[in-house]
This record gives structure tokens, sequence and C-alpha cells, in this order.
């Protein structure tokens, strides 16, 4: 056989995937959008199964909680960037395709250039804002999007925009027309995940990207899988087409990059100030500052330095207790505490000085693992 390749010989082997199957993989380009939980497990097997080009889109660094789940990255790589110790560590896999790394945050401004140089897309976050943003640059350039999620126990994928059923798309805002509120939803950091189902989920979606480029077997094209690891219960649910997400959309690249899909989540910066570790433990000493976590009762790791404790969920209703005029919030990841920095601004305006800890108490205990190391 010509151009006959060892590496691949199992997929040679296969019944309806032969060599063409190979050759089609190789001559793909996929984008893998997050370098983490899911984004681990859809990398090692699509690089391993020999697709030509894989790109990988992270700014996040490697941190020591992020060991249970995301296998490609060891003790020794903590506090390195994702998307280079990622690059590096596969192509020892497979040397022999092209990896592609974009160590940069997705935003509305650079999204369009990196996502219109692939043939699919691979949905491998874990907040709404960006995925928002990546359902609708791939509905404006017409690329299939991989879906993947995954809470607790439960996880989900389905395959969006490919205009299969009648001409019709159906793609991530059939499925959540409207972001959820961001008080109403929490990550992994906040609620934690079985290390496990990350595996199980990115599996699902590399399986999905290598059956929609080879053409074997029936993608989840409008449907939605969702597997619990728990009792191995899985169902699989159709997406409605039917109700119009066009409103919901930019029209074109130009409003696709003037939109701020944080402001559409409900993430809104204005007038509070984030803090990195460092200065957070630095301005807390200060005596004029109240320190607030946001986090509910139970949740760990307690925090070791002086603060109050307002739950996000009851935050409305105990604002007459914040006196201060200099208040610094926090929580597990950094996404309620602005969600309350939010809440005091309404209330008090300009009166008060807010700012919170960006990436929580997560962050901070990877500031004091990068000392201790």
């Amino acid at each position: 056989m010509e151009n006959y390749n060892e590496r691949y010989a199992r997929h040679y082997a296969l019944s309806d995937f032969g060599f063409e199957g190979q050759q089609k993989l190789l001559q793909a380009k996929v984008l893998v959008i997050g370098a983490g939980g899911l984004g681990c497990p859809v990398l090692q097997y699509l690089v391993a199964a020999g697709i030509g080009t894989v790109g990988i889109v992270d700014h996040d660094q490697i941190s020591l909680s992020n060991l249970q789940r995301q296998t490609l990255y060891s003790t020794e790589d903590v506090g390195k960037m994702k998307s280079e110790v990622s690059s590096l560590k596969l192509k020892k896999l497979n040397p022999e395709i092209n990896i592609e790394s974009h160590q940069v945050e997705l935003t509305s401004k650079n999204a369009w250039n990196i996502i219109s140089e692939y043939d699919v897309i691979v949905d491998c976050t874990d907040n709404f804002a960006t995925r928002y943003l990546i359902n609708d640059a791939c509905v404006l350039l017409n690329k299939p999007l991989i879906f993947g999620a995954i809470y607790k126990y439960e996880g989900q994928v389905a395959v969006f925009n490919l205009n299969l059923k009648n001409n019709k798309s159906v793609s991530y805002r059939n499925l959540f027309p409207n972001p959820p509120k961001p008080e109403d939803v929490q990550n992994c950091n906040e609620v934690g995940v079985l290390g496990v189902l990350s595996g199980m989920i990115g599996m699902m979606q590399a399986n999905e990207v290598i059956k929609l480029i080879s053409g074997v077997g029936e993608v989840l094209d409008g449907k939605l899988l969702t597997f619990n690891m728990l009792n191995y219960e899985t169902f699989i649910m159709d997406i409605s087409g039917e109700n119009s997400t066009e409103n919901f959309i930019p029209e074109n690249r130009k409003a696709f990059e003037e939109t701020d899909y944080e402001f559409l989540c409900g993430i809104s910066k204005i007038n509070i100030k984030d803090l990195n570790p460092d200065d957070f433990l630095e301005q807390i000493s200060n005596e004029n500052v109240l320190t607030i976590d946001v986090r509910e009762i139970n949740e760990l790791p307690k925090a070791e330095f002086k603060h109050i404790q307002i739950p996000l969920s009851e935050f409305n209703e105990r604002l007459t207790e914040i006196k201060n005029e200099n208040i610094i919030l926090f929580c597990q990841s950094g996404k309620r505490s602005l969600k309350a920095a939010e809440i005091l601004m309404k209330h008090f305006g300009t009166q008060k000085k807010i700012s919170h800890l960006k990436g929580g108490i997560t962050a901070l205990q990877q500031r004091k693992n990068e000392q201790n190391s």
C-alpha cells in the first residue's frame, strides 16, 4: 500500500474506515479551544489518531488542582502554560503531524482569524461567555462545532452547525437561547468534578470529530447526549431548530467583533478592580478593609485570613451589614465575587471602593504552591 504508515495500522485494518478514512484525518485541521479537563483527552486522541493539523487555544497556567483530571500534565509542570506544555508533549506522541499553539485568551477580537483557519472546532471551555462566542463565530464561518460540558458526575456532548437537517443549522443557541445568570452557574472549581468524567466526555468529543471527518458512523448532529457516570445512564435528545435564534447571533464579522460576550452573559467589570494574589494579600492586611467571602458556608478550603462570610445567595438581603468604604470580595474562582461586586456597585454606586480576587481562592493557592516549590 502506497504511503503506508505503521502508526495507523489499526485504522487501516478497520472495515469502512481503512486507508481512505485515515487520509481524511491527515488532511483535516481541527481546533481545540481549552486544554483543560476536556481538552486533554480530546487532544491526546486526535493527535494519536493522526489529525493532520491540531490547533490549541489556551492562556491558562497549570495548577496542582488540575492534575486530578488533566492527564497531559505532571507535577513538574505546575506553573507552566498549558498551551506550551501540551504542544511539547503532543509532538512527542505524534511528531508527524502539525501542532499549532495559540497562547491567547479567545475574544471576539481574535476569534474570527483563529477559527477561520480550521475545518472543525471543538469547544472544551468551561464558561458561558466563551461558549456563546465560539458558537456565534462557528455559525458565521459555517464551521462544525463539537460541544462538551461536565458538571459534578454528569457530562454532555453535542454536534452543532452541520446544516444536515433540511439545510437548517442547529446551534448552541438552540439549546440555550439566553445565557443563565452568573450566580446560577458554577464550574468545577466551585462544585467539584470526578476526574475520570473529564476523560469520558473528552473521548466522546474526540470520537465525534473522527466520525465527522472520516464519514464513519452517525454523528450527534443536532442531538444532545447526556451521560451520568454514577449509574451509566445515557440518553440522547433532539435539539429543536424550529425556534429561530438568528436575532441572537451577530449579523457579520464587524458586528461579531464589536460584541461584548461577557457583558451579554451578565459579567460587568465597570469600576471593579481585579486583584492578583499578591495584591490581595497585601491589601487585606489593612485594618480599614472589609474582606468578604461570598462562597456558601461549607465550601472548602477555608480562608485562613481575617474576613466575614456573606454567601452570594444571601447578598442582596444582607447589604446593610456592609459598613466599610473599602471592600474586597473573594470566592472559589472569581466569578461569584465579581457578581457580588456588581451588586454592591448597583446599591452603593461610587460610595465604596470595591475590588475582588481575580481567579479566587484557586489562584491564591496556586500562587502559594509556586512560592513553596
